[in-house]
């Protein structure tokens, strides 16, 4: 093999290779003389068939297995030579049409990873804010899980409906058609009708307005509710249009809310209130725990993007910002487009967002030479546990959700990623300054 060195500009790399006709030939010869040992063909004795026979039958198949493999080969031991990190697959490019008897020529391009500097660990300093539920918010969850889980009851007496309440209604939904005096409602719209629907007055999951149309409404009274589908409504077809919705009360139901004692908490499998209060303080101080746990990671991850100076790969900055750049391009045309972008033209939200897949390539490149460099490893049993998780979210579905991890090893890196990148942030603040600072659950929220 003949390696030329054509180009090396910045992180780019650029090669000629030339494999020798001889080489191929003789690779080629012993793998059909192999397969003609093997061969049953009517006429001949097996293991004696020409092979004058054997290249008319499968020469060129076994040829072009034969350059596959050359390339594959020699691509492979011009990296392992010159020590070569591809940040991406190399670019494989044959120089003209491949005949019998000749060389074989092919171009190689790619970009290396750069060298990365290891910043100083100590040098970084993280405040780490920790906040601890008081006793109201502990109270004002414990009223909300006796809310949720309170139980609905007919209103045997004649009154109006009152916000809380639920109404069972029938309605029917009409687009609004024409303007000013002439407007009026058409016909009824796809998705628009329902039959005993179970509706809190006043409350969400309805278009705004709806169900603030019922309160007031009695059993068995119908009333036309005047509203407008927001902007940025799921259903393009109605998006930001009026509509009228003709409603009809079958009946009314109001919640009966438990008092949130012992039996309360028995009737969720625990022993007593008091252990009903501690199970929530804990999940409160799990959420905050999280928190702190995301505040910590962003400063630690801004210092270190900071310090982080070295080139990235074209290429990877490339595929990184096409996908973000296909979301930010969904969120458009789903309306959904933060206020900050909303009045940005495109070439100006390119360049914002061109900035952050660069941010992010260089952070990623700089985590895994970290935790590269001092061998940071995630175990089977964490990968597993991973997975494990992952087939929990779909019940029933757990031994599909296994084989398709199994089976594409790209998913399962999906997997492991997040769990070497969590431990390479422990092991650096391991080695940082971290201060703990005591808040408020409300100023490690706001953040």
């Amino acid at each position: 093999m003949q390696v030329t060195e054509l180009s090396a500009e910045g992180l780019k790399r650029s090669f000629s290779v030339l494999v020798p006709a001889a080489e191929i030939d003789a690779t080629r010869d012993k793998r059909l003389a192999a397969l003609g040992r093997d061969l049953r063909i009517p006429g001949f004795r097996p293991g004696k068939v020409p092979m004058s026979v054997v290249k008319k039958r499968y020469g060129t198949a076994v040829t072009g297995e034969v350059l596959e493999e050359q390339v594959q080969n020699a691509t492979r031991d011009l990296l392992t030579e010159r020590g070569l990190r591809p940040a991406l697959q190399p670019k494989v490019e044959l120089v003209g049409e491949f005949a019998d008897g000749q060389d074989l020529q092919f171009n190689i391009e790619m970009e290396v990873l750069p060298e990365i500097p290891m910043p100083d660990f100590s040098g970084i300093e993280v405040e780490r804010p920790r906040a601890e539920p008081s006793d109201e918010e502990v109270q004002k969850a414990l009223d909300g899980l006796a809310a949720r889980n309170a139980k609905l009851e007919d209103v045997t007496e004649e009154r109006p409906a009152a916000k809380g309440d639920m109404v069972v209604a029938d309605f029917v939904g009409r687009l609004i058609e024409g303007e000013g005096d002439e407007a009026k409602a058409g016909e009824p719209f796809p998705g628009g009708t329902a039959n005993d629907m179970p509706i809190e007055v006043g409350g969400e999951g309805f278009i705004p307005g709806f169900t603030e149309a019922l309160e007031g409404i009695k059993v068995g009274e119908t009333r036309k509710a005047r509203v407008q589908f927001p902007e940025g409504y799921g259903s393009a077809e109605l998006a930001g249009k009026p509509a009228e919705f003709e409603i009809t009360a079958k009946g009314l139901k109001t919640r009966h809310v438990a008092p949130a004692d012992d039996e309360f908490a028995k009737s969720l499998g625990l022993e007593s209130l008091e252990k009903l209060r501690e199970e929530l303080k804990n999940s409160i101080q799990r959420e905050y725990d999280g928190l702190t746990r995301l505040r910590v990671k962003r400063s630690l991850l801004d210092q270190l993007s900071e310090r982080a100076d070295f080139p990235v790969p074209e290429g990877m900055v490339d595929a990184e910002f096409g996908q973000i750049w296909g979301r930010v391009e969904e969120d458009k045309k789903a309306g959904r487009l933060d206020a900050e972008d909303a009045g940005k033209d495109d070439e100006t939200l390119k360049a914002d967002y061109r900035k952050i897949a660069e941010r992010r390539i260089r952070l990623g490149l700089l985590l895994s030479e970290i935790g590269r460099t001092n061998n940071i490893q995630v175990g089977q049993e964490e990968l597993f546990q991973a997975l494990r998780n992952e087939a929990m979210r779909y019940p029933g579905q757990e031994k599909q959700v296994f084989e398709f991890f199994q089976k594409n090893p790209q998913a399962m890196e999906n997997l492991r990623a997040p769990i070497f990148e969590e431990k390479v942030v422990d092991f650096m603040l391991e080695l940082a300054k971290v201060t703990d600072k005591s808040v408020t659950p409300a100023d490690l929220q706001a953040a």
